[in-house]
């Protein structure tokens, strides 16, 4: 009598298969950008940007001389902090989950860690796109005040090619300090790490050149710190792309596939 009664009821209400909706990429990348600013720490260092573009056109304007106060003045004053600044921004971005230890809770939701990976990379690259965009709209008005302070006539010499493989080389100093924090996980070591790759290998790499022909002419085939130099001036041959192309592999694509299948593999506490 009860198997029987328990058949009907199965008969009567079967069982539905139940749709699992995966969360859309767009809403993980809302919510990672929002974690790099909820923090005093990664908000301080996203207004650091706009402060030391302050900083640094203000000094073109008061220490340059009149002959060299044009764009591209300003353009590579407003460069350097932020070659520093955006890796930094990026390490802190990926290695956040490890170092204040939301790394579970944030791979408890979204079970997939390639999207989530994904979303802050998408994430790293807008801010620094953005904030080369603010930045070049500072040494713009700097160019204008400084002209008019002088009652010269502001020098544009930097056009928009120049400005796009400005952005692209600081774009890709940015992945640098990305694929770093996701091959280490570890903020401390992810940024001594940049700084060591960035002046004290560049730095043997230009004494090495130096001192051997042979290395001269492979370095930039090697080095994609040389690689990335025509980027900066704004001009880039064909054989210069392909130069890009190889150390980048070497330095960038390889490292990142690397640290990426360890962070899909590794246990998270």
């Amino acid at each position: 009598m009860s198997t029987t009664t328990l058949t009907a009821t199965s008969e009567t209400r079967p069982l539905r298969a139940v749709e699992i909706i995966p969360i859309p990429i767009s809403r993980i990348v809302s919510v990672e950008l929002r974690k790099m600013f909820d923090t005093r720490s990664g908000f301080w260092l996203l207004c650091s940007i706009g402060i030391l573009a302050v900083l640094a056109t203000g000094a073109v304007v008061l220490f340059a001389p009149d002959a060299g106060l044009d764009y591209e003045t300003f353009a590579a004053a407003i460069g350097i902090p932020m070659a520093v600044l955006l890796p930094v921004i990026a390490i802190l971005s990926i290695t956040s989950e490890w170092s204040q230890r939301t790394g579970l809770t944030t791979f408890t939701f979204v079970a997939h860690r390639g999207r989530v990976i994904l979303a802050k990379a998408i994430c790293a690259v807008g801010v620094g796109v953005v904030s080369m965009l603010v930045a070049a709209g500072i040494g713009a008005l700097g160019n204008l005040l400084g002209s008019a302070i002088n009652g010269t006539d502001a020098v544009w010499n930097v056009s928009f090619v120049e400005l796009a493989l400005i952005i692209m080389a600081n774009v890709l100093g940015l992945l640098v300090g990305f694929m770093l924090g996701v091959l280490l996980r570890n903020s401390a070591a992810a940024i001594v790490a940049y700084f060591v790759y960035s002046f004290v290998l560049g730095g043997l790499s230009a004494l090495l050149a130096a001192s051997q022909q042979w290395f001269a002419d492979l370095q930039p085939w090697v080095d994609f710190n040389v690689a990335q130099a025509p980027l900066f001036e704004g001009a880039v041959s064909s054989e210069q792309w392909a130069q890009l192309g190889v150390s980048g592999l070497f330095w960038l694509v390889i490292p990142l596939a690397v640290g990426l299948r360890l962070v899909l593999r590794s246990e998270v506490k």
